[in-house]
């Protein structure tokens, strides 16, 4: 099938399909003319890709463990044990992004717990000292820069 209709049955834009390509994810086979031609197992590549897209990997870890897996239909597993060491990179790499974020949280937390709720209501008491940073209408930070 040719990439319109392999778009629609896929759900992917033509543009991320070509993007798959690009990063060695898919490989279509050419016509004479030019146009690409997927196949029903294409089909089954593009599920698994979203699948560990959703999964948070990236297209390059992608590349170098898709070819050891097996899509039954509903979800994506090993075809192999070598694989499980890729596969568990990445959960401790998400683990340590979800500990960040945590921790991140916990921070903001703590400083909201400590501002004077007297303070809140008085926009003016937000300026920073010295620094002419007024909050704006939005509550946003006038003048600040980043």
């Amino acid at each position: 099938m040719r990439m319109g209709e392999f778009s629609r049955r896929t759900g992917v834009s033509q543009r991320l399909l070509r993007y798959y390509e690009e990063q060695g994810l898919l490989t279509p086979s050419r016509r004479p003319s030019g146009y690409r031609e997927f196949t029903e197992e294409d089909i089954a590549t593009v599920r698994g890709i979203r699948i560990l897209l959703g999964a948070g990997l990236n297209t390059a870890t992608i590349a170098e463990l898709l070819p050891c897996m097996i899509d039954d239909g509903r979800i994506l597993a090993a075809a192999c044990s070598g694989t499980l060491a890729g596969l568990d990179r990445e959960r401790e790499r998400i683990d340590q992004a979800v500990a960040g974020l945590l921790a991140a949280r916990r921070t903001l937390d703590a400083i909201i717990a400590a501002t004077d709720p007297a303070v809140t209501g008085d926009p003016e008491a937000c300026v920073a000292a010295g620094s002419g940073i007024r909050p704006d209408d939005t509550g946003s930070l006038a003048g600040a820069t980043t």
